[in-house]
């Protein structure tokens, strides 16, 4: 019986941990963003293509704000050295995806990039969230990753 309770804890213990995104590495103020804390954050809505060409409207949070959240070099501060920082996305599968940090940055693009929790006004589905990066306007949707569950800011330099 201890062993089914044990396995059952773990499992939702796991599960709890997939519904969550980790903001870590160089931040001030590192972040556990659950679908409630999304919500309660500033929403922006941007229009991005699938695999097979077809756009969708996603809902979410653009990471500049989730950065300002957490305490991200951003803004003014984003020169000399801190330009040599980029950001690291992974998701539940483990792929991976990287950005320079200046390239999601306001002062450098008018790009908005966000964590999606939603696609044509509905939670997005199963297999592709909770969570999901969007980068609108790329040729190829490589970087608009599923089930994101950690964005790390680190030092290329490291």
């Amino acid at each position: 019986m201890r062993m089914l309770v044990f396995a059952v804890a773990l499992m939702l213990t796991t599960f709890a941990e997939a519904q969550t995104v980790k903001v870590t590495g160089e931040v001030t103020k590192p972040l556990t963003l659950s679908a409630a804390d999304l919500a309660a954050m500033p929403r922006t809505t941007t229009v991005a293509k699938d695999k097979g060409g077809v756009e969708h409207s996603f809902s979410g949070v653009a990471l500049r704000d989730i950065f300002k959240d957490a305490g991200v070099t951003t803004g003014r501060q984003l020169r000399g050295e801190n330009l040599a920082k980029y950001v690291l996305v992974t998701c539940a599968d483990n792929y991976q995806v990287v950005f320079s940090l200046a390239e999601l940055d306001s002062s450098f693009t008018d790009r908005v990039v966000i964590l999606a929790d939603q696609m044509e006004g509905k939670p997005l589905p199963a297999g592709v969230g909770p969570f999901r990066i969007i980068v609108p306007g790329e040729k190829k949707p490589a970087r608009n990753c599923f089930q994101v569950t950690g964005i790390a800011v680190k030092f290329a330099k490291d």
